[in-house]
């Protein structure tokens, strides 16, 4: 493993008090995001929505903004605090007995967690995927998340 690139790693573009996430829309949710720097009455804010800090993992995910329903990339600016407070309080989204014990107790807590950790192969400009590993972080919408929503995160730029 290259010595600059630790198999598992959080690249995103940040400031000491925000976080740059990425998310891919149908134009009808995105174009009134973008424009209005909030997401419109017709996102629903009970569904547990993705954020991925890799922007290359985001165009792969979207195919460069051509895959249906996800032809709107925007670039979300959330709170540092909010998005490391998510990260303290997830669980992975898969099950690894090393670190859950038994998959019953993982399912608990997958199913209370506000926030879930996935890691997906980063990828080059050419999407081709590398041997490291990105973050994508699903925060859990209004109905299991407590005093922070999907919602409640940050801004669009």
């Amino acid at each position: 493993m290259n010595e600059e690139h630790p198999k598992f790693g959080i690249r995103a573009r940040h400031t000491d008090s925000t976080v740059t996430v990425y998310q891919a829309y149908r134009p009808e949710i995105g174009r009134p995001a973008a424009r209005h720097g909030r997401f419109p009455s017709s996102w629903s804010r009970t569904r547990m929505t993705w954020i991925k800090p890799s922007f290359l993992w985001m165009m792969y995910r979207c195919g460069w903004g051509t895959k249906r329903d996800q032809e709107t990339v925007l670039a979300v600016e959330i709170s540092r605090e909010g998005f490391e407070w998510a990260l303290r309080n997830a669980c992975l989204s898969y099950y690894v007995p090393v670190l859950h014990g038994d998959a019953k107790t993982w399912r608990s807590a997958l199913r209370q967690a506000p926030a879930r950790v996935q890691w997906d192969p980063e990828r080059d400009l050419r999407l081709n995927p590398l041997p490291h590993r990105s973050l994508q972080l699903g925060l859990a919408g209004r109905r299991r998340s407590g005093t922070r929503t999907s919602g409640s995160w940050g801004s669009t730029t």
